[in-house]
C-alpha cells in the first residue's frame, strides 16, 4: 500500500501537467508551463538573486521568440516586452487587463488596493490618495522630511567611521513613512511596525506554499498583525479628528477625513489595504534609489562634483539650521536627472504582473482570460535603440524628457496607472542626498559593482562605506 501511494504521489504532478497541456486554448504563445504550482518561479527567483534575470529573460526570447508562456507563483502567464507591450500593460482602460496581482500577493497586501482595483473604483481610491500625495499638498511636508533626515544622520552617521548604507536607508525611509504618512512617532510602535513589515515583504516574491515555517506563511501572519495595528491607528485618528485635528497631518488622517464626508468615498478595508501598499511601495523603492545613488557618487567623480556643487550653492544661501524648502528642491535639477538615470539602470521594481479579464490578441497570439501578463522594466530601459549606449551612465538623457518615447522609461509605471507617489519619492531622495553630500565624504569598502535582487536590488554587503564628516553645515 505504501509503495502504491509513493508511486501515486510521484505520478500525480506529471498527470496534472499533461492535463493542463491538453486543455490549453489554441493560439497561445510558445513556451512551457512547467511543473504545477512551481512552474518557472524558482528559476526566475534564482536568476534575480544572481543578478542574471535579464539574461534569463533574453534566453527565453532566443528560445521562444518575443512572446512566450510560462507559469509564475502558481499561475499561468505570458511574458511580453517592448514599448508596445508596456503600452498594453499601462494604458489599458481596465476592461480587458486588470492590475490585479498574483493571488498569493493579494493574500498579503489585500484585494482593495490600487494594484487590484479597476475602473471607477480605481479612480475613486486613487483620487483619495492623490489628494495627499499631490505636489500642492506635499509642499508643507518638506520641512518635516528634512527633520527626519537630520535626526537619522545624527543617530546613525555622525561620529561613525563606517556605515552600511542599504539597511540605514531602509530605516530612514520607513521612519519617514511612519512619521509623514502614518503619524507614528519614534518608539515601540514604530519598532513593531518595522519588525512585522520586514517579515511581510519577504514573502511577496516567494513560492506561495502556505505551510508552517515557510517564508510565505510568515509573510501572511505578519500582514495580519500589521492590518490590526493599522486599524488601531485608524481608531485613534478618528478620535483626534473629532477633537479638531487637522485632516492633513498624515495620510491615514487624510483618508479618514475624506471617508467622514461621504462613507462611499473610501472604505475602512480600502484604507487598510492601501496603507499596506504604500508601506511596500514607499519603503524599498526609495531606499534602493538612494543606496545606488550613494554607490554611483563614489564611483563617478565627475557626477559627484556636479552634484556637490549644486547642493553647496543651495546650502550657502540658507541660514545655519534652516530647513530645506520647496523652492530649494526646485534648484536640484541636475541631482534629479542623476536619480532618473539611476532608476533607468537599476530600477527598484524588476518586473510586474497584470491579469487578463477577457481573451485578447497580442503580436498574433492569444492571451487567455484569467492568465497573467508578465512584464520587465529593464527590457526597454536597456534597449540600445531607445537609450543609446544603455550601459553608460549619462544623466544628460533626461535634460529633455519629452524626447524619450512614451512607455519606455517606466520605473514609476505609466499612463493612468503611474505611481501616485512620484513627488513623494522625489522630495525624499533630494532631501537625503542634499544632507549626505554636504555633510559627508565617503568611499566604498567593496569595489565590485555586483548586486542581487531579493526581490529589490541590493549591493554587496548592503554597501558598506567609510565616511568622514565635512562639517559644512
Amino acid at each position: 500500500m505504501s509503495a502504491f501511494f509513493t508511486i501515486f504521489l510521484f505520478l500525480l504532478p506529471i498527470f496534472l501537467l499533461l492535463v493542463r497541456r491538453r486543455s490549453l486554448p489554441k493560439g497561445v504563445p510558445p513556451g512551457s508551463l512547467g511543473l504545477p504550482l512551481i512552474g518557472q518561479s524558482i528559476g526566475l527567483l534564482r536568476a534575480m538573486r544572481a543578478n542574471t534575470a535579464e539574461k534569463w529573460l533574453e534566453e527565453r526570447i532566443k528560445k521562444y521568440g518575443p512572446i512566450s508562456k510560462l507559469s509564475l507563483f502558481g499561475q499561468p502567464a505570458v511574458f511580453i516586452y517592448g514599448q508596445a507591450a508596456n503600452k498594453l500593460v499601462f494604458a489599458s482602460d481596465g476592461s480587458t487587463i486588470s492590475n490585479q496581482q498574483a493571488k498569493s500577493n493579494q493574500m498579503i497586501l489585500g484585494d482593495r488596493n490600487l494594484l487590484e482595483l479597476s475602473g471607477e473604483d480605481h479612480k475613486r481610491v486613487r483620487g483619495a490618495i492623490v489628494s495627499f500625495l499631490k505636489p500642492e499638498s506635499l509642499k508643507q511636508y518638506v520641512g518635516k522630511m528634512d527633520a527626519e533626515v537630520r535626526k537619522h544622520l545624527e543617530m546613525h552617521w555622525q561620529g561613525k567611521q563606517r556605515v552600511t548604507v542599504m539597511p540605514l536607508m531602509k530605516t530612514l525611509t520607513f521612519n519617514i513613512i511612519c512619521g509623514l504618512l502614518f503619524g507614528v512617532e519614534r518608539g515601540i510602535r514604530r519598532e513593531k511596525f518595522v519588525a512585522r513589515f520586514q517579515e511581510m515583504i519577504e514573502g511577496i516574491w516567494s513560492v506561495p506554499v502556505n505551510l508552517p515555517f515557510t517564508r510565505y506563511n510568515r509573510s501572511l501572519q505578519a500582514s495580519t498583525k500589521i492590518q490590526n495595528m493599522i486599524k488601531e491607528l485608524m481608531k485613534e485618528k478618528d478620535v483626534e479628528l473629532e477633537k479638531g485635528a487637522s485632516p492633513h497631518q498624515d495620510l491615514i488622517t487624510c483618508l479618514l477625513s475624506i471617508r467622514g464626508k461621504n462613507n462611499e468615498v473610501i472604505t475602512e478595508k480600502e484604507i487598510v489595504d492601501n496603507v499596506l501598499l504604500v508601506m511596500v511601495a514607499g519603503h524599498d523603492t526609495s531606499a534602493v534609489l538612494i543606496t545606488f545613488l550613494v554607490r554611483l557618487l563614489a564611483n563617478d567623480p565627475d557626477v559627484y562634483a556636479a552634484v556637490l556643487k549644486e547642493h553647496e550653492e543651495i546650502a550657502k544661501g540658507k541660514p545655519s539650521g534652516e530647513f530645506l524648502t520647496w523652492e530649494d528642491l526646485a534648484k536640484m535639477k541636475y541631482t534629479w536627472r542623476v536619480a532618473l538615470e539611476t532608476l533607468r539602470m537599476f530600477p527598484p521594481v524588476f518586473a510586474g504582473f497584470r491579469t487578463v479579464l477577457k481573451d485578447i490578441e497580442f503580436e498574433g497570439y492569444l492571451i487567455p482570460e484569467g492568465w497573467k501578463i508578465f512584464w520587465a522594466t529593464s527590457m526597454t530601459h536597456m534597449n540600445n535603440s531607445i537609450f543609446p549606449e544603455p550601459t553608460k551612465f549619462d544623466p544628460t538623457r533626461f535634460e529633455n524628457q519629452a524626447s524619450i518615447p512614451p512607455y519606455c522609461f517606466i520605473p514609476f509605471g505609466g499612463g493612468p496607472r503611474i505611481c501616485p507617489g512620484i513627488e513623494f519619492a522625489r522630495i525624499e531622495t533630494l532631501v537625503t542626498i542634499h544632507h549626505l553630500v554636504t555633510r559627508f565624504k565617503w568611499k566604498l569598502c567593496h569595489t565590485d559593482n555586483f548586486f542581487s535582487r531579493n526581490p529589490t536590488p541590493a549591493p554587496t554587503g548592503g554597501l558598506p562605506i567609510e565616511i568622514t564628516s565635512m562639517n559644512l553645515m
